[in-house]
């Protein structure tokens, strides 16, 4: 994998017509050089996208020892959402007994997480990234590619020949899984509680839902999409439950979406699952102690995120990508929010 040359401070020294050491003076904000030359140092330097090397480590191409991982989600739905934290430990034990530690940045925009990778390569700070919630066209791939910083995607399905690899769940399978579980309970009026629809995996959810309910001719099915945060899954569930016409069951996108939904048709009297089916795509804790537990996919993201961060260690040696891995096998655990409709 070809890697950008990094820029140096020859490079500003020649753009901007001074020395090397005129440079270094204005960089390390020393004596010797004029206000004037400072700031057109500066200028120079932020131009060149420059940033000081983290340490002398990056002297002779040796390793910075750690890997970046960056989670670009609404800060208050992350200490909500299992999947992070068990993603993240999974990533550690891939680490583990290596000496290479994790870098971890919580991004507020879609412009930060690209930034952030920008001043790692440019400082030296990380190996390698691993990244999430794939889009189409990502900007964040075209971005490390161009960099040549070894990536792994922790997404829906296999990259393409010759783009960084993805250690994969097949989000449209999983989905199919569990419509026609609630389709062999009779269920024919469907409903989708998303995430964001420029995911990868949610736009597949959603193609999913739309494909089964043509082909197996259902008399509704609709996504609503969401921010992933309870205040917006339960709006969204309050807003289908209110409609003359309900639908008999409704698919989450992740466990906190499902667990207000579920307080949604407490407080409207609707009651689970003799009323409506309720179905999380996550698995963690919160929603097996709830009543009625939700039934769920079960995956081991444990297991997915250190196959994730084994893969990125091999890619960080390979000389080009590897082949993309698949990840844990999902099963559906079947629980007490989901059952025939009503007579």
């Amino acid at each position: 994998m070809a890697s950008k040359r990094r820029t140096t401070i020859a490079d500003i020294a020649a753009k901007a017509g001074v020395s090397i050491s005129a440079v270094s003076f204005a960089l390390n904000d020393r004596p010797g050089v004029s206000a004037a030359t400072r700031e057109r140092v500066r200028a120079v330097a932020r131009e060149l996208d420059w940033q000081p090397h983290t340490a002398a480590r990056a002297l002779g191409g040796a390793k910075a020892g750690s890997i970046g991982f960056v989670l670009n989600r609404p800060a208050r739905t992350l200490g909500t959402e299992s999947f992070f934290g068990d993603l993240i430990s999974g990533i550690q034990l891939g680490l583990a007994g290596t000496h290479v530690g994790m870098t971890l940045l919580v991004a507020r925009d879609a412009d930060e997480e690209l930034q952030t990778y920008r001043d790692w390569w440019n400082g030296h700070r990380v190996d390698g990234v691993i990244v999430i919630d794939p889009r189409h066209d990502d900007a964040r791939l075209r971005l490390l590619d161009d960099l040549g910083l070894p990536t792994v995607v922790v997404g829906s399905h296999p990259s393409p020949a010759g783009a960084a690899p993805t250690v994969w769940i097949d989000d449209s399978a999983a989905t199919t899984t569990v419509l026609r579980y609630l389709h062999a309970l009779g269920h024919r009026r469907i409903a989708h509680v998303a995430g964001r629809p420029e995911f990868e995996h949610t736009a597949m959810r959603i193609d999913r839902l739309r494909d089964f309910a043509a082909a197996e001719g259902l008399d509704a099915a609709e996504s609503i999409p969401t921010d992933y945060s309870a205040e917006n899954g339960a709006a969204a569930t309050r807003e289908l439950l209110s409609r003359s016409v309900r639908p008999t069951a409704i698919v989450f996108d992740n466990d906190v979406l499902a667990v207000a939904g579920l307080g949604v048709a407490s407080e409207m009297g609707v009651r689970v699952p003799a009323d409506v089916s309720i179905v999380s795509f996550d698995d963690s804790a919160m929603i097996r102690l709830v009543r009625p537990a939700i039934t769920s996919l079960t995956r081991d993201t444990v297991e997915l995120g250190q196959r994730a961060a084994t893969l990125l260690r091999a890619q960080i040696d390979a000389d080009d990508p590897l082949p993309s891995l698949p990840g844990p096998l999902l099963t559906l655990s079947v629980r007490e929010s989901t059952g025939r409709i009503a007579p």
